[in-house]
């Protein structure tokens, strides 16, 4: 699912190398993640527009189905575990993921 998501995410396809960025795993296994998923009828290998040597990969509609279930069920997750805090503590929940998203290491 994290290869689908930042391939959702990302506004062009992807190379193998910035997939493996992306989801954190080295190119050898980022490019078995792309076999697998090609196989599985999610993503499709597109020729490099700047490099003839490259390929690039992107979602097929199959994987962009879901990508967006899967991104409901999520939501679905949080709202239901939100229901019972109130507005306060979700203001200061935000607060807090806020601070530690810009804390991040690597994230400026």
């Amino acid at each position: 699912m994290r290869l689908l998501d930042a391939l959702a995410a990302a506004s062009h396809p992807l190379s193998v190398g910035e997939i493996a960025d992306a989801v954190g795993v080295d190119q050898p296994r980022a490019s078995r993640l792309v076999q697998q998923a090609v196989a599985m009828d999610l993503v499709r290998r597109e020729a490099d527009p700047d490099d003839a040597r490259r390929t690039r990969v992107a979602l097929t509609d199959a994987g962009t189905r879901l990508v967006r279930g899967f991104r409901g069920e999520r939501r679905e997750a949080i709202d239901s575990a939100l229901a019972a805090f109130t507005d306060e503590e979700r203001a200061e929940l935000a607060r807090l993921l806020t601070k530690l998203a810009d804390s991040w290491p690597g994230a400026n």
